[in-house]
């Protein structure tokens, strides 16, 4: 190959017997010369490796000069110190801390960050699901890891992120089946029974609100004078460390001294979800009917109310918690009659309303706090109800006229 005229490039025998290549691929963060060598038996080889990093050089994609990462020692570089809050939830943190160290640490730790392959990747994901864990499982890994990557890209640790090209694990949507109009009316007379946080139920069913977003709300959130409310916030589920000197051999939820280490809420998620919504009038008479029992419970409480104008409370005026929300939903489900369903079907089922109402698609997006039109074709289901409508249509103009005759 010989040495070009500027010196940036050469491939030479050296005494040693083998092949050497020199490569200028850029400069480093102190100035100097950022110089690459290869070593290697022959010619054809050495010229093949240093037209590859001139390639690499010319495109913007070198390897950043310095330490030799493994992909364990990368994920938890990124998981320590790069993906924290407040830079992202405590949330999502989590979700990534247990990918890192359950999946991607004991599955592709030991490879060399720049030696990790498409192939590898699904290996580990076929791994994961040959073990009894779902593809939701699989594919909420690859997300993980793509995002650690990337950044490992962007810092010019690695140049090309394989996650991008390994074929992400296979998701079945489930069909989601929401619950028919005669069903919703059942659920809300079933709630109206309950002894306290009836509203709670009128609001998921009537509004669509997350979990966490009705958890969330505050009394400085609601205007019923003007019939409105908004949504600002979530409710998070709690996270708790030991709070006892010794091991009491509990999990930390269970120390009788246990510490809250999360905030009660985090802000919406998007833009989107930071929304204002319309309130029906007989959710308006639900709710003031609510803060008067609310209001009520605080006078028995006394001295062990804990003001924080939550508008959904314990009996002491705690935020409710996400889990006991969930069995209390189920226990809903139970007393109405209805068949089990996940407490998110409640959301489906409201944005089914209202596409039978006919309400404008863009103004769906609004009320439900939805960024994309995908998330509406994803949420409005076609109920029974609407079958039933269809099949009438068809019949009357197919076989009407043959009636008549």
């Amino acid at each position: 190959m010989g040495r070009k005229p500027n010196g940036a490039s050469s491939v030479y025998l050296g005494k040693d017997g083998y092949w050497h290549g020199r490569v200028t691929v850029g400069v480093k963060d102190d100035g100097k010369p950022d110089r690459r060598h290869v070593m290697v038996k022959t010619q054809a080889e050495a010229i093949r490796r240093v037209r590859a990093l001139e390639k690499e050089r010319d495109s913007g994609k070198v390897r950043k000069a310095g330490q030799t990462w493994t992909v364990a020692k990368w994920l938890t570089h990124w998981i320590e110190t790069i993906a924290v809050p407040p830079s992202i939830r405590e949330s999502t943190h989590s979700g990534y801390k247990v990918d890192v160290n359950t999946h991607l640490i004991p599955g592709i730790g030991a490879h060399r960050l720049d030696k990790l392959t498409p192939e590898h990747l699904e290996k580990l994901y076929a791994r994961i699901q040959a073990s009894g864990k779902s593809a939701g499982t699989a594919h909420h890994v690859h997300r993980t890891v793509r995002t650690a990557l990337n950044v490992a890209v962007r810092r010019g640790h690695i140049t090309t992120n394989p996650a991008t090209l390994a074929k992400a694990p296979t998701l079945t949507e489930e069909e989601v089946e929401p619950y028919e109009i005669d069903e919703v009316k059942r659920l809300l007379k079933a709630a109206g029974e309950l002894p306290r946080n009836s509203a709670r139920w009128a609001v998921a069913l009537a509004l669509g609100l997350r979990q966490g977003e009705a958890l969330g709300l505050k009394w400085a959130d609601v205007d019923l004078d003007k019939g409105k409310l908004r949504v600002r916030r979530n409710r998070q589920r709690p996270k708790y460390e030991h709070g006892c000197r010794e091991n009491c051999g509990r999990k930390p939820g269970f120390c009788p001294e246990r510490k809250q280490v999360r905030a009660e809420t985090a802000d919406t998620k998007s833009r989107a979800g930071r929304r204002t919504i319309g309130l029906p009038a007989q959710l308006v008479a639900l709710l003031r009917k609510h803060r008067e029992e609310q209001q009520a419970e605080r006078a028995k409480a006394r001295q062990l109310w804990e003001e924080g104008d939550w508008v959904f409370t314990t009996a002491v005026g705690r935020p409710v918690s996400p889990y006991s929300d969930y069995h209390e939903w189920k226990d809903l489900l139970a007393s109405a009659g209805l068949r089990d369903g996940r407490l998110h079907d409640a959301r489906h089922t409201a944005a089914t309303v209202l596409l039978i109402l006919g309400v404008p698609e863009r103004t769906v997006m609004a009320i439900m706090g939805w960024s994309s039109s995908g998330m509406a074709r994803r949420y409005q289901h076609v109920t029974d109800g609407i079958r039933n409508t269809v099949a009438k249509q068809v019949d009357g103009l197919l076989w009407e006229e043959e009636e008549a005759g």
